[in-house]
């Protein structure tokens, strides 16, 4: 009674969407023109590292940069083919471009080697500044005519190109679709509204990132691919439904029916799917959230669009669609299905055997943290300038270690033990930076060193430290003599350039020049080096950005610089590097569990056996396996975040391959023979998972091949290769596996009252439950006792464990 119920009120839902078909795609309408404007409000975040935990030491270090230090823009331009002599002409140009403060460029190897000339130029204002922006612009404008290669924050936006490579990947990836469609569809015109489906979800989607506020780069380049993928499934099934219907109602009672019966079978076959990516959410890696939580508002857009503008679609568009029916492009597999029965015995054995190597080298692959080690089949002119610059001139790996300030010799100390480490080429902070004469920034001068240093009277110099001391109230030094009052030079430079504008102090023209020059240098240096809370010190390293070597020496540059500082931070890629490694070892085991947890809990549910949710599950954890051991065999790093992400989508997106094909074989078996009923399932699935797969993986490998996003890129390549993987298990395993389990299925289902299939048998039998077949001649009725004769039917066979025997 309740299920009749529940059948009774999708039908009147179905009813009522279809009824109000047009203000349904009235509103649809209003909110793509909403949408389309929308789409532009949300901020898209390209700074990974924004997404560590609070708690690491990258970002604590990060937030006290960004809060208390200033980073002025930097760029690393390179000239190819040029002499020295012409490359000091151009450095001369370039300086006198308004908003380029410094350039390093000189004759040695790290910055003139083989005919390329590296020039280091530092803006006057920050990375992201207008003036900097339209500095570097004409820097690049000015070296147009040369073989140039730019390196710099300031030209770089990753967002922007990633979408522009992404509406590439789209483009083709709507043709492929659309191919796919065309050999897998019934009539040509439900092309056209599956196309208008997806276009109207995409958009509702895209158009409401901002409710986020910001998402990042890599969600926000690969949803719209990802949805399309994923949910091009529940318009086909519904689009399937309506075509079954439409040969025995009008258009309008087929749309409903259709709907009616398509909203269980797409509901559950979405909960997979949204449960792994549900599973993403709790990573302790935040961007796991962020892709989530995107992924899965594509999905609920496009299950909701498919409900309710859909039926409305199929409705307008069904006399053209019966115009238009075709012959069926998909061709008859049934010889697959003979060879699967006929190898059921010998697959699945072979099946485990690869299952153990390549868990054996999955576990042997190289996950990396970093983009160094990592190699993209597309590459964006930030990328191929960087590679060039490496070629020529190495690079450095330099990392900024944040301490309390107010110590200038406890600084000095620390810089020099540090320099001292083979890998470090050099530090730089304020307490080894050379200010005049040898004499660096930081050190105390008495007022003779001073005046000697700056070439003025004695006695104005004692002056100036007498008012100094009573500006920092240090009267002490008044009453004592200020003979022996050391000042920091930095200090005492700082303050002479105040007393001097505000006209207490007049120096000669000669000296006066000096000291504003010198003024805006420590200006500079104290902005990006110093705060009144904390001092900024740089390590510049030889140390590659990520193994077992850098690790051991982030370990001793912690342990040094413990020894002079309770609180301290190191930041750099190598340290960012090692938060994230810490953190997959928890998510990697977070992300498996769940997603395998997840989808067993809905399979337990949806089949009631305890045996099938194994095989079903194990055979899409097989070709993960499979998956993520290529990397291993061909001697490949691997993203990290590539096997997070794929690892959840591979789970929960293509178990639903293997679902179409298994509950259509439970269904048929009750009827027929396990062989016959397994090559009528593959049939009958066959269209629905090589078009959904196909897509699938088709949108995986052009987001491979055409992103130059590390991550994003590494991304596409594994859930391509994945996806093909699991159809093959699917079609060439899975169904092996399902015949040659079939009593442990039956023996573990908890359905008590189950048919079961009886062929021809004579003799006596005792039967304890209904039959429907034939006794000599036909019989429908409940049957406690004995038959003797030949029997043919379907038992309903009553409690687990009654017996079928012949007498």
């Amino acid at each position: 009674m309740e299920k009749k119920e529940e059948v009774g009120f999708i039908e009147k839902l179905s009813t009522i969407i279809v009824d109000k078909r047009t203000g349904f795609i009235l509103l649809y309408i209003i909110a793509c023109i909403f949408c389309l404007f929308s789409r532009s409000w949300v901020d898209v975040n390209d700074d990974i590292t924004k997404y560590l935990s609070e708690e690491t030491e990258t970002r604590q270090g990060l937030i006290i940069s960004e809060e208390e230090f200033t980073t002025y823009g930097m760029a690393s331009v390179m000239v190819s083919n040029i002499t020295y002599e012409k490359a000091k002409e151009l450095k001369g140009q370039m300086l006198a471009i308004s908003g380029v403060n410094s350039i390093v460029f000189d004759n040695s190897d790290e910055h003139f080697k083989s005919a390329s000339a590296l020039f280091s130029i530092t803006f006057d204002k920050e990375t992201k500044d207008e003036e900097t922006i339209i500095a570097m612009d004409q820097v690049i404008a000015l070296l147009d005519e040369y073989d140039t290669y730019v390196q710099s924050e300031i030209t770089e936006d990753m967002a922007a190109s990633l979408e522009k490579e992404i509406g590439t990947v789209l483009i083709i990836a709507v043709f492929i679709i659309l191919a796919v469609l065309l050999f897998t569809s019934k009539t040509y015109m439900e092309i056209p509204v599956l196309v208008l489906t997806f276009g109207v979800a995409a958009l509702l989607n895209m158009g409401t990132h901002f409710i986020y506020g910001e998402i990042s780069f890599i969600s926000n380049s690969i949803a719209i691919v990802l949805q399309l993928a994923l949910a091009i499934d529940y318009a086909i099934i519904l689009c399937h439904r309506f075509t079954e219907e439409r040969q025995h109602f009008e258009a309008r009672e087929a749309a409903i029916q259709a709907l009616s019966k398509a909203i269980p079978e797409i509901s559950s076959s979405s909960l997979t799917t949204i449960s792994s990516l549900f599973a993403l959410m709790f990573m302790q890696f935040k961007v796991g959230f962020d892709m989530g939580l995107v992924l899965s508002k594509a999905l609920i857009f496009s299950l909701f669009v498919v409900f309710t503008l859909m039926p409305g679609l199929l409705v307008i568009f069904s006399n053209l669609m019966d115009k238009t029916v075709h012959k069926n492009f998909v061709p008859d597999i049934s010889v697959w299905g003979r060879f699967v029965a006929k190898t059921r015995m010998i697959i699945p054995p072979i099946f485990i055997v690869i299952l153990i190597v390549s868990i054996y080298f999955s576990n042997q692959t190289h996950y990396v943290f970093g983009y160094t080690t990592l190699h993209n089949f597309a590459q964006n002119e930030s990328q191929i300038a960087k590679k060039n610059i490496k070629d020529n001139f190495g690079e450095d790996n330099i990392m900024a270690v944040i301490v309390p300030a107010g110590d200038y010799d406890k600084e000095a100390e620390l810089l020099e033990e540090l320099e001292s480490y083979d890998m470090v080429t050099r530090t730089v902070g304020l307490a080894n930076t050379e200010a005049l004469d040898g004499h660096m920034v930081t050190d105390k001068l008495i007022p003779r060193q001073f005046a000697e240093l700056t070439d003025v009277d004695i006695e104005v110099a004692k002056m100036l430290y007498g008012a100094y001391a009573v500006h920092n109230e240090t009267y002490s030094k008044l009453i004592n003599g200020l003979n022996d009052y050391p000042v920091p030079l930095i200090d005492m430079f700082m303050y002479l350039y105040d007393q001097k504008e505000e006209g207490y102090v007049t120096l000669d023209e000669e000296l006066e020049e000096e000291i504003d020059d010198l003024y805006k240098q420590l200006f500079r240096g104290k902005n990006q080096l110093e705060s009144e809370t904390y001092s900024r010190l740089l390590l510049i390293t030889d140390l590659p950005e990520e193994g077992e070597v850098t690790d051991d020496h982030l370990a001793k540059f912690h342990e040094t610089i413990g020894k002079y500082y309770e609180e301290a931070y190191i930041v750099g890629e190598s340290t960012s590097n090692q938060d994230l490694a810490t953190f997959f070892a928890f998510d990697n085991v977070l992300i498996s569990v769940l997603s395998a947890l997840f989808v067993m809990t809905i399979l337990l549910f949806t089949f009631k056996s305890a045996g099938l949710p194994v095989l079903l599950v194990l055979t899409i954890q097989g070709s993960i396996w499979i998956n993520f051991s290529f990397p291993s065999v061909m001697g490949t790093n691997i993203f990290f975040l590539s096997y997070l992400v794929v690892t959840a989508i591979q789970m929960g997106a293509t178990i639903d391959y293997a679902i179409v094909i298994t509950s259509r074989y439970m269904e048929l078996k009750k009827t027929m023979s396990i062989e016959d009923a397994m090559t009528t399932s593959l049939n009958q699935a066959f269209p629905t998972i090589i078009t959904s797969g196909t897509i699938l993986a088709s949108a995986g490998i052009l987001i491979g091949f055409l992103s130059s996003d590390y991550a994003v890129a590494s991304i596409g390549v594994c859930l391509g290769r994945g996806t093909i993987i699991s159809l093959i298990l699917v079609m060439g395993v899975l169904p092996q596996t399902l015949l040659l389990g079939d009593t442990l299925i039956e023996k573990t289902a908890f359905v008590i009252n189950r048919e079961r299939l009886i062929s021809s048998q004579s003799g006596s039998m005792k039967i304890n439950g209904k039959l429907h077949g034939y006794v000599n001649g036909y019989m429908d009725a409940t049957v406690n006792g004995t038959i003797r004769g030949s029997v043919k039917g379907v038992v309903n066979i009553g409690k687990e464990g009654d017996e079928d025997e012949v007498e």
